[in-house]
């Protein structure tokens, strides 16, 4: 069905929307600089399971574009003040885990939760308000009323930039990861490099 209405899409359109898409997926963000930093700390596959639990995070922000909650939230400036406030305590809680991890165990990287590094992931997305306001911003320039059922087409869309945003930040993440095994181990160099990072999200979270 959503892809009934995407397929009414000329592909001049589609190529237009996806050349968008990867430009602002391979721009460094947020989602990229976390994904990365835990690459850095626990190993290319701590990099491609953070990415892609930042995937899973903006496929509920798709949704809630869909079905209109987005457009709530952002109509509420007290609303997205106390998410970006809890995404940057939540980045400064990271950093300081990290910061006070001390040398890195080379058991540790493999013996990773998945699901713990997944859920960091989502929760790193979902307590940032800003993907809401791109997404209304973004999405709604390529529908029109002739392909389908605007729901539809935003659904569609934001599936599509979802997937090939999370196989982006994955992939800077598992790079992120061998860049960290390259670094080395000692003196916890590698867990201090990424509590830097998590705290500059944080930063850059609240001020802009």
């Amino acid at each position: 069905m959503i892809w009934d209405t995407i397929a009414n899409f000329p592909a001049q359109q589609l190529l237009a929307f996806m050349a968008g898409a990867l430009v602002l997926n391979f721009a460094p963000g947020q989602d990229v600089f976390f994904a990365s930093a835990c690459g850095i700390q626990s190993g290319p596959r701590a990099g491609a399971l953070a990415g892609f639990g930042v995937g899973l995070g903006v496929i509920c922000h798709v949704v809630m574009a869909t079905i209109g909650l987005g457009a709530l939230v952002a109509a509420h400036p007290e609303a997205l003040v106390a998410i970006k406030f809890a995404g940057a305590g939540y980045l400064l809680w990271l950093a300081y885990k990290s910061w006070t991890a001390g040398e890195i165990d080379p058991t540790a990287r493999a013996a990773s939760s998945t699901w713990n590094i997944i859920r960091r992931g989502a929760l790193s997305n979902l307590l940032n308000p800003k993907p809401v306001l791109f997404l209304l911003a973004f999405l709604p320039q390529f529908t029109r009323p002739e392909f389908g059922p605007i729901w539809q087409q935003i659904l569609g869309l934001g599936l599509m930039f979802t997937v090939s945003g999370t196989l982006v930040t994955m992939g800077y993440g598992v790079v992120a990861g061998y860049a960290g095994q390259v670094i080395g181990k000692r003196l916890g160099i590698v867990n201090r490099i990424a509590a830097v990072m998590f705290a500059a999200l944080a930063l850059r979270l609240v001020t802009k």
